[in-house]
């Protein structure tokens, strides 16, 4: 987990209207939510019927999608 270091934008009233969190921070979160997107898609993989297909098989299908 990462300690964040934010500031935060406020209004005219103090109601905070944004947040300011550097470079770094961004970057991290970015890279968190990234794995945790790949964790629910593999979870929700594992859960499904599907039949399993190879790996290979699986990017011959999008390949040839794609055209």
């Amino acid at each position: 987990m990462v300690e964040i270091k934010e500031q935060f934008i406020v209004d005219k009233k103090g109601n905070r209207t944004g947040v300011l969190i550097s470079i770094d921070d961004y970057d991290s979160i970015l890279e968190d939510l990234e794995e945790l997107y790949a964790i629910r898609a593999y979870d929700a993989a594992k859960a499904s019927k599907d039949e399993a297909v190879p790996f290979r098989q699986a990017v011959k299908e999008i390949e040839q999608n794609r055209q």
